[in-house]
């Protein structure tokens, strides 16, 4: 297939990408862009990266589509086995750990990176950082994937303790259009979820209502040329 120019076709799937999380007061908002990649190819452009976990927890998948897939999938069997011997729903904290166990536990093995966040009683809403390896840290905010080597000096200016939830929501829209304007493996559309005392909200933007910068305004002359 190579001397077709289709080496792609037998690349794994890739979440080339940008996520992150932000707690903010009341809760925590996820955030992520939707593009896939096999190789250079795109095979997805509208996929969702932000799994539900249980009902006040999610997780944002990066790296291998796959390992990504397989560790959230076994993270919610493990979490509803959890919740049936206690009889109560499971803390942002335990589903953390649970991610960070298969993720360690298996680091020969897998090539993703994830964020977990949500929200519970004891906590409110918390942020977990699983880079690839299986290293846990709870953090106020945190991004990953392809994209967030864009955005690190730009979420320590633009980052602030104790911001409502339209502020949270906004810094984060913001921040992964930045990426997607600068990294050629993040694109699409972006996804939110929003999880406080009152549920989960989701949210989508499509390219339309994202902000442009500089090199993505169309170019305009400001003088026309004379016609002859």
């Amino acid at each position: 297939m190579e001397e077709f120019g289709c080496e792609w076709n037998d690349a794994p799937h890739s979440m080339g990408t940008t996520i992150m999380a932000v707690q903010y007061e009341g809760g925590v908002i996820l955030g992520a862009d939707s593009r896939t990649t096999t190789g250079a190819y795109v095979a997805n452009r509208a996929s969702d990266k932000i799994t539900e976990l249980t009902d006040n927890v999610y997780i944002c998948r990066s790296g291998s589509a796959a390992d990504s897939q397989i560790v959230s999938d076994y993270s919610r069997y493990f979490l509803n086995q959890h919740t049936i011997q206690l009889g109560r729903d499971a803390t942002v904290k335990t589903a953390a750990n649970i991610v960070r166990e298969l993720s360690y536990g298996n680091k020969s093995f897998l090539e993703c990176g994830l964020i977990v966040a949500g929200w519970d009683k004891y906590e409110n809403g918390s942020v977990y950082s699983i880079p690839l390896g299986g290293t846990i840290l709870r953090l106020p905010f945190s991004t990953g994937g392809s994209g967030s080597s864009y955005l690190y000096g730009f979420l320590d200016q633009a980052w602030k303790d104790g911001m409502n939830k339209e502020e949270a929501e906004a810094l984060v829209v913001k921040a992964v259009s930045l990426a997607m304007a600068r990294d050629g493996s993040s694109g699409g559309v972006v996804r939110t979820v929003i999880i406080d005392s009152s549920g989960v909200t989701r949210n989508f933007y499509p390219g339309d209502k994202l902000p442009l910068y500089y090199e993505e305004i169309p170019y305009r002359p400001t003088v026309e040329p004379m016609s002859a």
